[in-house]
Protein backbone atom coordinates (compact mmCIF):
# COMPACT_ATOMS: atom_id res chain seq x y z
CA UNK A 1 0.00 0.00 0.00
CA UNK A 2 1.74 3.38 -0.10
CA UNK A 3 3.51 2.73 -3.47
CA UNK A 4 2.84 4.35 -6.52
CA UNK A 5 2.03 1.66 -9.08
CA UNK A 6 1.01 1.93 -12.80
CA UNK A 7 -1.99 -0.10 -14.38
CA UNK A 8 -2.02 -0.47 -17.94
CA UNK A 9 -5.67 -0.11 -19.64
CA UNK A 10 -4.98 -0.54 -23.17
CA UNK A 11 -8.54 -0.53 -24.40
CA UNK A 12 -9.49 2.94 -22.61
CA UNK A 13 -7.76 6.23 -23.33
CA UNK A 14 -6.81 8.97 -20.84
CA UNK A 15 -9.88 11.18 -21.64
CA UNK A 16 -12.40 8.45 -21.71
CA UNK A 17 -10.81 7.04 -18.40
CA UNK A 18 -11.31 10.85 -16.80
CA UNK A 19 -15.02 10.54 -17.76
CA UNK A 20 -15.35 7.20 -16.20
CA UNK A 21 -13.83 7.57 -13.12
CA UNK A 22 -15.80 10.92 -12.82
CA UNK A 23 -18.72 9.46 -12.81
CA UNK A 24 -17.39 6.43 -10.44
CA UNK A 25 -16.56 9.22 -7.90
CA UNK A 26 -20.36 11.21 -8.42
CA UNK A 27 -21.82 7.53 -7.58
CA UNK A 28 -19.28 6.18 -4.63
CA UNK A 29 -20.76 5.63 -1.88
CA UNK A 30 -24.69 6.05 -3.44
CA UNK A 31 -26.66 2.70 -2.93
CA UNK A 32 -25.88 0.39 -5.37
CA UNK A 33 -28.35 -0.45 -8.21
CA UNK A 34 -31.17 -2.10 -7.27
CA UNK A 35 -31.17 -6.31 -8.23
CA UNK A 36 -35.53 -6.22 -8.00
CA UNK A 37 -35.82 -2.63 -9.24
CA UNK A 38 -39.90 -2.40 -9.82
CA UNK A 39 -38.84 -0.98 -13.46
CA UNK A 40 -38.47 -2.75 -16.61
CA UNK A 41 -34.70 -3.16 -17.55
CA UNK A 42 -35.47 -1.58 -20.77
CA UNK A 43 -37.00 1.63 -18.98
CA UNK A 44 -34.63 4.43 -20.61
CA UNK A 45 -35.40 6.94 -18.16
CA UNK A 46 -32.24 8.94 -16.96
CA UNK A 47 -31.02 10.70 -13.67
CA UNK A 48 -30.76 14.11 -14.12
CA UNK A 49 -26.78 14.49 -12.99
CA UNK A 50 -26.03 11.39 -15.76
CA UNK A 51 -28.13 13.06 -18.38
CA UNK A 52 -25.47 15.79 -17.86
CA UNK A 53 -22.80 13.71 -17.27
CA UNK A 54 -23.79 11.19 -20.75
CA UNK A 55 -23.82 14.43 -22.96
CA UNK A 56 -20.57 14.26 -25.28
CA UNK A 57 -19.84 13.92 -28.83
CA UNK A 58 -20.95 10.24 -30.29
CA UNK A 59 -17.74 9.40 -30.51
CA UNK A 60 -17.06 10.12 -26.76
CA UNK A 61 -20.38 8.29 -26.21
CA UNK A 62 -19.14 5.03 -27.68
CA UNK A 63 -16.11 5.23 -25.96
CA UNK A 64 -17.16 5.29 -22.60
CA UNK A 65 -20.16 2.99 -23.37
CA UNK A 66 -16.95 0.61 -24.75
CA UNK A 67 -14.92 1.42 -21.62
CA UNK A 68 -17.99 0.72 -19.13
CA UNK A 69 -18.01 -2.57 -20.34
CA UNK A 70 -14.80 -3.47 -20.74
CA UNK A 71 -14.10 -2.23 -16.99
CA UNK A 72 -17.47 -4.11 -16.28
CA UNK A 73 -19.06 -1.01 -14.81
CA UNK A 74 -22.85 -1.98 -15.13
CA UNK A 75 -24.51 1.02 -14.13
CA UNK A 76 -22.71 3.22 -16.29
CA UNK A 77 -23.05 0.55 -19.26
CA UNK A 78 -26.61 0.86 -18.77
CA UNK A 79 -26.20 4.72 -18.84
CA UNK A 80 -24.95 4.66 -21.80
CA UNK A 81 -26.83 2.38 -23.49
CA UNK A 82 -30.23 4.18 -22.61
CA UNK A 83 -28.34 6.99 -23.83
CA UNK A 84 -28.23 5.06 -27.78
CA UNK A 85 -32.11 4.19 -26.78
CA UNK A 86 -33.34 7.57 -26.23
CA UNK A 87 -31.09 8.73 -29.19
CA UNK A 88 -33.24 6.37 -32.36
CA UNK A 89 -36.17 6.49 -30.23
CA UNK A 90 -38.95 6.70 -32.92
CA UNK A 91 -36.41 6.98 -35.72
CA UNK A 92 -37.11 5.24 -39.27
CA UNK A 93 -33.91 2.82 -40.56
CA UNK A 94 -32.85 5.82 -42.36
CA UNK A 95 -33.07 7.78 -39.44
CA UNK A 96 -30.88 5.72 -37.38
CA UNK A 97 -28.30 4.91 -39.96
CA UNK A 98 -27.92 8.26 -40.59
CA UNK A 99 -27.58 9.31 -36.80
CA UNK A 100 -25.03 6.37 -36.01
CA UNK A 101 -23.53 6.64 -39.52
CA UNK A 102 -24.10 3.18 -39.97
CA UNK A 103 -24.60 2.22 -44.14
CA UNK A 104 -26.81 0.69 -45.78
CA UNK A 105 -24.82 -2.04 -47.32
CA UNK A 106 -27.71 -4.29 -48.27
CA UNK A 107 -29.08 -5.21 -51.80
CA UNK A 108 -32.60 -3.93 -52.56
CA UNK A 109 -33.49 -7.98 -52.47
CA UNK A 110 -31.68 -8.61 -49.26
CA UNK A 111 -33.43 -5.29 -47.49
CA UNK A 112 -36.77 -6.51 -48.59
CA UNK A 113 -36.11 -9.87 -47.12
CA UNK A 114 -35.55 -8.33 -43.94
CA UNK A 115 -38.49 -5.73 -44.04
CA UNK A 116 -40.47 -9.18 -44.46
CA UNK A 117 -38.90 -11.55 -41.75
CA UNK A 118 -39.49 -8.45 -39.46
CA UNK A 119 -43.07 -6.82 -40.43
CA UNK A 120 -44.24 -7.59 -37.10
CA UNK A 121 -41.74 -4.36 -35.82
CA UNK A 122 -42.83 -2.61 -38.68
CA UNK A 123 -46.81 -2.97 -37.84
CA UNK A 124 -45.62 -2.53 -33.77
CA UNK A 125 -43.62 1.16 -34.86
CA UNK A 126 -46.58 2.16 -36.96
CA UNK A 127 -48.94 1.50 -34.02
CA UNK A 128 -46.75 2.85 -31.55
CA UNK A 129 -46.13 5.91 -33.19
CA UNK A 130 -49.57 6.56 -34.35
CA UNK A 131 -50.90 6.40 -30.81
CA UNK A 132 -48.66 7.93 -28.85
CA UNK A 133 -47.22 11.82 -28.67
CA UNK A 134 -44.13 12.55 -29.91
CA UNK A 135 -41.16 11.71 -28.01
CA UNK A 136 -43.21 8.97 -26.25
CA UNK A 137 -43.11 5.20 -26.63
CA UNK A 138 -45.33 2.72 -26.16
CA UNK A 139 -46.39 -0.84 -26.84
CA UNK A 140 -48.55 -2.13 -29.53
CA UNK A 141 -50.29 -5.02 -29.48
CA UNK A 142 -49.11 -7.58 -32.10
CA UNK A 143 -51.66 -9.62 -33.94
CA UNK A 144 -52.87 -12.54 -31.70
CA UNK A 145 -54.19 -15.13 -35.09
CA UNK A 146 -51.54 -17.82 -34.15
CA UNK A 147 -51.08 -17.96 -38.52
CA UNK A 148 -50.00 -14.49 -38.78
CA UNK A 149 -46.48 -13.42 -39.82
CA UNK A 150 -46.49 -9.80 -38.40
CA UNK A 151 -46.89 -11.46 -34.77
CA UNK A 152 -43.87 -11.04 -32.38
CA UNK A 153 -41.93 -14.47 -32.48
CA UNK A 154 -41.37 -13.37 -28.95
CA UNK A 155 -44.67 -14.06 -28.25
CA UNK A 156 -46.03 -16.51 -30.53
CA UNK A 157 -43.00 -18.98 -29.10
CA UNK A 158 -44.19 -18.25 -25.50
CA UNK A 159 -48.06 -19.12 -26.50
CA UNK A 160 -46.59 -22.27 -28.40
CA UNK A 161 -44.68 -23.48 -25.14
CA UNK A 162 -47.92 -23.12 -23.10
CA UNK A 163 -49.63 -26.44 -21.51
Amino acid sequence: VGESANISLRNVNASVLKKVLEYCEHHRGGPPPAANDDKPKWATEISDWDQKFIQVDQDMLFEIILAADYLNIDPLLDVGCKTIANMIKGKTREEMRNLLNIVNDFTPEEEAQIKKEYEWAEVRQEASSSRAPQGTATAASPTTDSTSSSENPAKRLKREEEP
